[in-house]
């Protein structure tokens, strides 16, 4: 295993030592390994804290800033933040117009979130509702999930929702927006390579140089099946085929085209697969009015990729374009 790392007992409170010293707008407490934006709570703000387990960076903390996240809770690599993570971060959010919790859809984190949104309304008075991500098609069970993962799709709830939120809109219509644009979201991802948790430190599965997995989880879960390796625009059909069966994408606004890396794979290759699926939907009559290209939400040094596609409305547009200011995302500001 080479990784840049000191002791892999430390290396999440490291990283987030480097973001602390690496972004001024973001203030880190080290102690509970929560990032926040620096001015917050903001006061008559709906709150959003997500979170996770580290390794899918920048999902979440870089998501923190003006426009999108007020907070977001580390776990340690692949493991979901603890209850009294996410309490701290509700309690130093909350700006009196209630908070959002935003939680992918796997087993730990969704009970975590849940005891804790049940603690923060219990001792400290804290109005907390709740959108949980479920836009992965590969699969509608595994061991870290009941139903569909969340996974590409989180990263637009956060940025449409975080819109919102700035505009000093309710609670509840914050969360709702957020739930219609997980509704709206599908997903579908492939790998190349599995990854090495660094406490492991060994690859989390083996795969074949000839080989490839299609319908990955974000944490190496299984797919729904592996197949001989194959061109680009192959593997693109392979990816968008499931997604286009399960949401009609044509008609209406048009839709935002998600590429996102998995973190081992180069922005060469995905503006390459960028511009398969761009082919195969203009086939297909979707139109493409927003793209996202990069690694956004990965899974530590895999190869390769995945797509979401997100069906716009008017208003959705509208807050997917509203400036933002994270270490991950930035426009308008």
């Amino acid at each position: 295993m080479k990784k840049l790392i000191n002791d892999p007992a430390d290396l999440v409170t490291d990283a987030l030592r480097g973001m602390a010293a690496a972004h001024s707008e973001l203030r880190v407490d080290l102690d509970n390994k929560i990032v926040y934006r620096a001015d917050a709570p903001v006061q008559g703000k709906v709150g959003l804290v997500s979170g996770g387990g580290s390794g899918h960076e920048p999902l979440h903390g870089g998501f923190v800033g003006l426009g999108m996240l007020d907070a977001a809770c580390a776990g340690e690599v692949f493991t979901s933040p603890v209850p009294d993570q996410v309490v701290a971060a509700t309690q130093g959010v909350n700006g009196g117009a209630g908070v959002l919790h935003i939680v992918k859809n796997y087993t730990g984190d969704v009970m975590n979130f849940e005891m804790a949104a049940e603690l923060a309304a219990a001792e400290n008075d804290v109005e907390v509702a709740v959108v949980v991500t479920n836009d992965d098609v590969a699969v509608q069970d595994s061991t870290y999930t009941a139903g569909r993962r969340g996974v590409g799709g989180t990263v637009l709830v956060e940025k449409i929702a975080g819109a919102a939120a700035e505009e000093g809109r309710k609670l509840s219509e914050v969360a709702e927006l957020a739930g219609r644009v997980n509704a709206n979201a599908r997903s579908m991802g492939m790998a190349l390579t599995s990854c090495t948790v660094p406490a492991a430190g060994k690859p989390t599965f083996d795969l074949p140089d000839n080989e490839m997995e299609i319908g990955i989880g974000i944490h190496g879960e299984p797919g729904r099946r592996r197949v001989p390796m194959a061109p680009a625009r192959e593997v693109a059909e392979q990816l968008i085929e499931p997604i286009l069966a399960d949401l009609d994408f044509t008609g209406g606004d048009g839709v935002l085209a998600f590429v996102n890396g998995m973190g081992g794979t180069p922005l060469l290759e995905l503006y390459l697969m960028y511009q398969e699926v761009a082919t195969i939907l203009d086939r297909a009559g979707v139109r493409v009015v927003r793209s996202l290209v990069g690694p956004y939400i990965t899974s530590l040094e895999m190869a390769g990729c995945s797509v979401t596609l997100l069906k716009l409305d008017d208003e959705m547009l509208r807050l997917w374009d509203a400036p933002v200011r994270t270490p991950g995302l930035r426009w308008g500001v």
